[in-house]
């Protein structure tokens, strides 16, 4: 029910924003927005209550209403943003990609006499009546049935992860192994005589074997400790019941009656404190998942020199962090079996004992090894879902059916759900914005490598990620969340950069095996991939669609994409769709993501022209592509924000119509038009090549929101490297900048006259001088962590002194022209070198 909620959040902004432009709405009309706009934010919170429960724990009652309540937010969303497109009619808009609602405002003032009493206006007006209508009758059934509370009592049901706990050790692969490499770390070959207190963090995601690695250390050490005790904690921690678990196990004699006993946090803690103050203890707390259970819980844990041990569990890195800030405390991150423990775990789950794996199964059975990637948990589920309670071997197309369905979604059957449910426990986790962002990567396909930056850039155009904070961009809302889901362990990185950035990532093919579920349920994504027909209600309900690779011919020309009408979304994967022959039928379409395929290779030569007419359209992804030629008419996309255009080579002026555009990418050989000052809302210009004459260096600086630029510049005339310095200084909110010289001329004296931005974090500096500029001091970097620096000449002592004194430099690389850049220093070691000592 999360998509229900993650639908209503970009609708209620852009409801708020229809408010702010209250000399333009009539009296009606703008009482229509305040009325719905109420009803709405009850929704949400119901919403966002009913968010936390697992789908199939809620009556049909409650489902059909949060889809219903979807349908009207989208529906509604749609609505507004055809208001926008009718208004704008082909002007530019003026908005920065800040301060929303004055830019709103200032819009809806100039564009008054447009609309007064429009067609427009009528649109508006009767979608918003219809809305509140059925925003209406929505509340009625919601208070009717109650619907919050109604739940078909399946929350109740025992706990999956129970299973680990008593699951008998002998059952399991390489676990001895694992076991004790723990254990060597929680004693780091101490005797445990006068050890202060020392904690251990088992961390990785769900199904990895966490809570079965814990309880095979505790039983196999708990007899060197006066007491010990293995609780659990679980999402929505009751921290008095937790107490009172604790207390029992340690002593079920002397605490018999305690579940009984009214005791509150603080009585209850100060029992442990005392009962454990004189004893060597050991304490297992499983599934911690938040950093606030953790500081509660330790303050009942107290510390002495008598050697007791802590062992924690959790799926999140930073609370394993939090649980472990001593530097005697160690973190323990969990690792997937290897391929021979993984084939022993399987093949042990599936053939009579003592048989091996016939020779026709053996290539079936790595491939669904390969997919559950040493996960124990996916081997084990897998493995049950194959084995047959009368030893016989299950024919080799059922394993290959089950093959095609993982990562789409498994089979319906009591392990596989167990192991769903599991997983789940990290999802219902999340905020609910988070949620949304990590149902999203449902579009790739399994064991893809996914670039960040195109990620976030997606997640904009689709309107999750929702602008708060005043000097927050929604770019750098978006790194976060990122960064949040790789903390989680939901996502892992593929490519991590020599600075610690994730700039890639992946996802398990059994958590990519629960969103796609999950996405279904919703009907939020629609993959089409030949394996199966999809499962929304019609073709009209269809909102995104992912084309993937195995899509076969057949099961192309089966596409109705005429009658997709509200669709948002499509990203292919592949090419030669009939479905892009059909651009123009595709009004509100939002996202338009044709990377990697190669379209003059498609058997349907694909005309871009249609795009021309996509006016809602807010990404555009063409790399790799090869179209050579952006039609003129692309500056119609008044409401663009992101183009992807690397290995486009013409571009038409009419892109500096796109007020918009927060980010463009193009191939470094493409000239951009002069036009271009007046992407004022433009945030990264990855690469532009600058030089001969000094009008788009002029331009440059004009564009006040860049954040990342990368400069790729040729030709000797000095002039022009000034203009060039001099927009340069105008660009004061600059994170990344990059500037490279083609050629042999230097320009020392222009750039020592540069002045940096203040904000400059990562700054890439090859050939443009023939030393190092007078420009770089300390007091001008205050935050440059990350400098590669690349000229004729170095003189070693001198410069190092200088960039020594960077304060918060982490990375340097300095090289001259004719060597190889070397990697000088990374970290706190560079404040060493211009130490006295």
């Amino acid at each position: 029910m999360q998509v229900a909620t993650g639908a209503l959040s970009p609708l209620l902004h852009k409801l708020g924003d229809l408010l702010v432009a209250e000399l333009t709405l009539s009296s009606r009309v703008k009482k229509g927005v305040q009325s719905l706009t109420t009803e709405l934010e009850l929704m949400y919170v119901v919403l966002s209550k009913v968010g936390d429960v697992p789908a199939d724990e809620l009556h049909p009652q409650v489902r059909i209403w949060a889809g219903k309540v979807r349908e009207l937010s989208y529906n509604m969303e749609d609505a507004v943003d055809a208001y926008m497109v009718r208004v704008c009619d082909g002007r530019q808009v003026e908005l920065g990609p800040n301060n929303l609602k004055n830019r709103v405002k200032k819009f809806f003032k100039r564009t008054k006499k447009l609309f007064t009493n429009g067609k427009a206006l009528h649109q508006i007006s009767g979608a918003i009546h219809d809305a509140q209508e059925l925003a209406n009758q929505l509340g009625e059934l919601r208070q009717r049935y109650d619907l919050v509370a109604s739940t078909d009592g399946v929350a109740n049901a025992i706990d999956p992860r129970l299973k680990a706990v008593y699951r008998d050790v002998t059952e399991l692969v390489g676990i001895e192994d694992r076991r004790d490499e723990v254990i060597e770390k929680l004693f780091n070959g101490d005797d445990m005589s006068k050890q202060q207190l020392k904690t251990l963090s088992i961390v990785g995601f769900g199904g990895l074997g966490k809570t079965t690695l814990t309880k095979a250390v505790y039983d196999k050490i708990i007899k060197q400790f006066d007491c010990g005790v293995f609780v659990s904690v679980s999402r929505n921690p009751d921290i008095t019941k937790i107490f009172k678990n604790m207390l029992y196990g340690l002593d079920s004699s002397k605490f018999a009656n305690i579940n009984e006993a009214i005791r509150d946090h603080e009585q209850l803690m100060n029992e442990l404190r005392v009962f454990l103050q004189d004893k060597r203890y050991l304490i297992v707390i499983d599934d911690i998942w938040s950093e606030d259970a953790w500081e509660i819980i330790k303050c009942a844990l107290p510390k002495s020199d008598l050697g007791s041990r802590v062992i924690i569990t959790t799926r999140i890195t930073s609370v394993s962090e939090a649980c472990c800030p001593s530097c005697d405390d160690i973190i323990h991150k969990m690792k997937s079996l290897d391929n021979d423990d993984s084939k022993r775990l399987f093949y042990k789950r599936i053939f009579p004992q003592g048989s091996e794996c016939p020779v026709e199964l053996e290539q079936v059975s790595r491939e669904i090894l390969k997919k559950c990637g040493g996960v124990p948990l996916a081997i084990i589920t897998i493995a049950s879902l194959l084995a047959s309670n009368d030893q016989q071997i299950k024919p080799k197309y059922q394993w290959d059916n089950l093959l095609s369905s993982i990562g789409r979604g498994l089979e319906e059957g009591g392990t596989a759900k167990d192991m769903q449910r599991i997983l789940s426990f990290s999802y219902y986790d999340l905020p609910c914005y988070l949620r949304t962002c990590l149902l999203y990567l449902s579009i790739f396909p399994e064991d893809f490598e996914i670039d960040r930056d195109r990620l976030i850039w997606k997640w904009i155009a689709e309107g999750f990620i929702q602008g708060g904070e005043q000097d927050i961009r929604l770019f750098e809302l978006g790194e976060r969340y990122f960064t949040e889901l790789i903390n989680r362990n939901l996502i892992q990185p593929s490519y991590v950069d020599f600075h610690g950035r994730v700039r890639s990532c992946h996802v398990h093919d059994m958590v990519l095996d629960l969103i796609c579920s999950l996405s279904t349920v919703e009907n939020f994504v629609t993959i089409l991939d030949g394996t199966k027909q999809r499962k929304s209600n019609s073709d009209s309900m269809v909102r995104r669609v992912s084309f993937q690779n195995s899509m076969s011919k057949h099961t192309t020309h089966q596409v109705n994409a005429i009658s997709m009408s509200k669709l948002r979304s499509v990203t292919l994967f592949r090419t030669g769709v009939d479905m892009i022959q059909t651009l123009s039928n595709f009004h509100i379409l939002r996202v338009l993501d044709l990377e990697g395929c190669n379209l003059q290779k498609s058997s349907h030569q694909i005309d871009l022209r249609y795009a021309e007419n996509l006016l809602h359209l807010r990404y555009l992804g063409l790399e790799g592509t090869f179209v050579d030629v952006l039609p003129m008419g692309i500056g119609k996309l008044q409401f663009l924000q992101t183009m992807n255009l690397r290995t486009c080579m013409v571009m038409p002026s009419s892109v500096g119509r796109l007020g918009h555009l927060m980010c463009l990418y193009v191939d470094i050989t493409v000239r951009l038009p002069v036009e271009i000052g007046n992407l004022v809302s433009l945030e990264e210009l990855n690469e532009v090549m600058v030089g001969g004459t000094d009008a788009i260096e002029k331009e440059l600086g004009k564009l006040a929101e860049l954040s990342v630029l990368g400069l790729w510049w040729e030709g000797d005339d000095e002039s022009v490297c000034n203009s060039l310095v001099v927009s340069l200084a105008n660009l004061w909110k600059l994170h990344k900048l990059t500037s490279f010289l083609c050629g042999d001329a230097r320009f020392d004296d222009s750039w020592d006259r540069w002045v940096p931005p203040p904000h400059l974090h990562a700054f890439y500096f090859y050939h443009c001088t023939s030393t190092l500029p007078r420009c770089f001091n300390s007091s001008l970097f205050p935050v440059l962590s990350c400098l590669h620096v690349v000229v004729d000449r170095v003189r070693l002592e001198v410069d190092i002194q200088i960039l020594g004194k960077f304060p918060a430099l982490r990375s340097l690389w300095l090289g001259t022209t004719k060597d190889q850049c070397t990697l000088l220093s990374k970290g706190s070691s560079l404040a060493m070198m211009h130490s006295p000592s």
